[in-house]
């Protein structure tokens, strides 16, 4: 077994870098931009060459590195093919294979950056002790990650984990990026809650701690910080994110029967009042007994978690 392994996270502004030994602790870690230009045709090459600076500053032989392991935003299939990634302008392209061409490094792994940085969490970070979790990421849009069995779920074209557009309300009229209507991603994302703050302010009167903020400006933050105050507005919004994100988790669960939830993104840095109110909805929702009394965890690695999974699929 070779010494060294690099773990990759590449997203649309930037990549994140990391080299690890091969117990998987974090020896360096960099970024690099990610460039779009020319439909992508560069990044694989800058990861590349960014690589093998890496080796040249710590004296690296290749030799020496026992693989490496990059998670990318969109589907990708077990052998480590991309199936289209709009936000980087790839087409279907075999990421592996390129990534052994440009580094020399003969092992190489890939797998949607969703479910590589859930494979991180399971393994060093809020899933720790569980070999079976699903992670929740709270963002922009809502992001998803099955692990089973110490393994990624993939599916059989690498979208298995997109929970974010599980349909929810079948009578919604605005249309969700994906294109459809209804999803959870429209409810419970760090986008939705906000938004949904921001129309209550503007429609009502009624008084509200969110009202000393510019109405543009409310965030999660100022959300959940109104929440833990008792205000009422605040509340109403919390209470719909967790309902929807309920729903959602126990139609999930009912699928794969996880041990764990964990939750990350932006929405997870309010802490322990996201998985209280969550956990409650959960269990209003979900139906057999079976399912009830599972775990709800923070997420702990933040950025990290995508490098430190790229990494854990190098060593499986």
């Amino acid at each position: 077994m070779g010494q060294y392994i690099y773990g990759i996270d590449l997203g649309g502004t930037t990549v994140k870098m990391g080299l690890f030994d091969n117990e998987g602790n974090i020896i360096d870690k960099w970024e690099i931009v990610t460039r779009k230009e020319d439909n992508g045709s560069q990044i694989l090459p800058d990861i590349a060459a960014s690589v093998q600076d890496k080796n040249s500053e710590k004296n690296i032989a290749i030799e020496e590195i026992e693989g490496i392991g990059i998670g990318v935003p969109g589907p990708v299939t077990e052998d480590g093919r991309v199936l289209k990634c709009a936000n980087l302008g790839w087409g279907v392209l075999s990421v592996t294979d390129e990534l052994r061409r440009l580094t020399g490094i003969s092992k190489a792994r890939a797998g949607n950056d969703a479910n590589v940085a859930a494979l991180g969490e399971q393994w060093r970070g809020g899933g720790r002790g569980f070999d079976s979790i699903v992670m929740v990421t709270l963002g922009t849009g809502i992001g998803g990650g099955i692990i089973q069995n110490g393994k990624i779920l993939t599916g059989s074209n690498g979208a298995a984990g997109e929970i974010g557009h599980i349909k929810v309300n079948f009578n919604e009229t605005a249309t969700c990026g994906c294109g459809g209507h209804g999803c959870l991603e429209q409810y419970s994302s760090a986008t939705a809650i906000m938004r949904h703050a921001r129309e209550l302010v503007t429609v009502t009167e009624e008084e509200s701690y969110l009202r000393q903020f510019e109405t543009e400006k409310i965030t999660g933050k100022e959300i959940f910080d109104g929440y833990k105050a008792g205000d009422n507005l605040a509340k109403q919004v919390v209470k719909r994110f967790a309902e929807y994100l309920g729903i959602g988790l126990s139609h999930v669960t009912a699928v794969v029967d996880t041990q764990a939830f964990v939750i990350g993104g932006g929405v997870s840095k309010n802490g322990q009042a996201v998985i209280d109110v969550i956990r409650e909805e959960y269990e209003k929702n979900v139906t057999l007994f079976a399912l009830k009394g599972k775990e709800f965890r923070l997420a702990e690695l933040g950025n990290d978690a995508g490098m430190y999974g790229a990494v854990r699929m190098v060593m499986e």
